[in-house]
């Protein structure tokens, strides 16, 4: 608890008769993604606000760097905010004000800065979230996916120590979500922020976070790692997690993790009393984050929709197929061994072609490069050795250019 960046100690906060926060004890470290679920009006938000100084606690306290906020001086709050940048829930774009206007906004009110600089920043920003070309649109022009970019860029641009996400793909369609999510992650990974997101995208945001927290009644349930959370015996967290997770559209879009074990379960189940053999095979996109700097994050993840989805059809209607995380895709394999696991992926490789997915307009040197891991599921195995086997047999599967 010592070493955490932000650090709340019984933290107390009402609104008249209402009691929000009742005593949140939390420990977000430096560099790392943390995301806040729980169930709507839990004090997610209030929490947030928190953070950020827009909100201070009846009770309780709130360290950064190991000094209590309550303490700072002006001046100190001042160089606190600084390093700090918010995406809302809304985005909180200025409709009178054009994209570029909008994402200059927090340099112009720092100061500091000559207005070739701001200039020279902003093009870099828009450049980096594939914005160039709608400098001078207004929000009003633009979609709900395009908003949320601007409103990262506008987050980003100040190069921040910490980033606060108040539920940012609200309202977004399964692919400009997943997007939304590359986005934050490939900057985090770029930039090394320290990032704390408020989100109700479960399970997807288990693939990019290194820590949840749920918040109950005023209170952190749970705090650790998503895999973690997982195994976790608390029937309240397991009936919050299942209250979200839902079957989806395997092709393309994440898929809990309780869906693959389910699936895992049953061929296990057939494998011990039957001895009918079935394999896995695992498809992951190795230069995500190489083709989402170069050609943007929603042409990235169509491309990858539509990659499952092609996938998808040439399998037999007794094999699944369901997108494991934001790069990679999980097959399982009825009635199938090891070599012909091999087979099938050769059979992929064969008629895959890209123009039947690729979303992506050309750049100098652009390649969409696939591994395939395999492994043939032994009897009494756990979802998680075999899944690390496939991890270790990663081999080139499909890779190839557009010019």
């Amino acid at each position: 608890m010592a070493s955490a960046f932000i650090q709340f100690v019984d933290v107390h906060k009402s609104f008249g008769d209402n009691a929000v926060l009742r005593g949140i004890d939390l420990a977000i470290e430096r560099g790392q993604i943390t995301t806040i679920i729980g169930k709507s009006g839990g004090g997610k938000s209030v929490l947030l606000k928190h953070i950020i100084g827009l909100m201070k606690p009846d009770a309780g306290e709130i360290l950064i760097d190991g000094r209590p906020l309550g303490k700072l001086k002006k001046r100190e709050r001042r160089e606190l905010k600084r390093r700090f940048s918010y995406v809302f829930q809304d985005t909180a774009l200025f409709d009178f004000m054009n994209v570029f206007d909008n994402i200059a906004l927090p340099l112009r009110e720092r100061g500091g800065l000559a207005e070739e600089e701001i200039r020279r920043r902003v093009r870099e920003k828009m450049s980096q979230l594939d914005l160039a070309e709608i400098d001078h649109e207004y929000p009003s022009q633009l979609s709900g996916g395009m908003k949320k970019r601007v409103a990262l860029a506008r987050a980003l641009v100040t190069d921040p120590e910490i980033i606060l996400f108040d539920e940012p793909t609200t309202g977004l369609d399964p692919i400009r979500k997943n997007a939304v999510h590359t986005m934050i992650a490939d900057y985090q990974k770029r930039f090394g922020f320290t990032g704390v997101i408020i989100s109700h995208e479960i399970p997807d945001v288990f693939y990019f976070s290194q820590q949840v927290a749920m918040l109950h009644e005023g209170r952190v349930l749970y705090s650790g790692s998503p895999e973690e959370l997982q195994q976790v015996s608390d029937p309240l967290v397991h009936q919050f997690i299942r209250g979200f997770e839902a079957r989806r559209n395997g092709a393309g879009q994440a898929v809990p993790m309780e869906t693959w074990e389910v699936r895992f379960k049953e061929e296990m189940g057939r494998l011990q009393r039957h001895q009918v053999p079935f394999s896995m095979i695992l498809l992951t996109v190795e230069n995500m984050h190489e083709i989402t700097a170069k050609a943007g994050p929603i042409s990235t993840q169509e491309t990858i929709h539509n990659f499952a989805a092609q996938v998808r059809q040439r399998l037999r209607i007794t094999d699944s197929c369901t997108r494991m995380s934001l790069n990679a895709i999980l097959l399982i394999l009825p009635y199938t061994n090891l070599e012909q696991s091999r087979m099938v992926c050769a059979k992929l490789a064969r008629e895959l072609k890209a123009a039947d997915f690729v979303k992506i307009r050309p750049y100098a040197g652009f390649c969409f490069s696939i591994s395939a891991g395999f492994a043939q599921a032994a009897e009494g195995q756990e979802l998680e050795q075999v899944l690390a086997r496939a991890v270790e047999s990663k081999e080139a599967f499909y890779e190839f250019s557009v010019c």
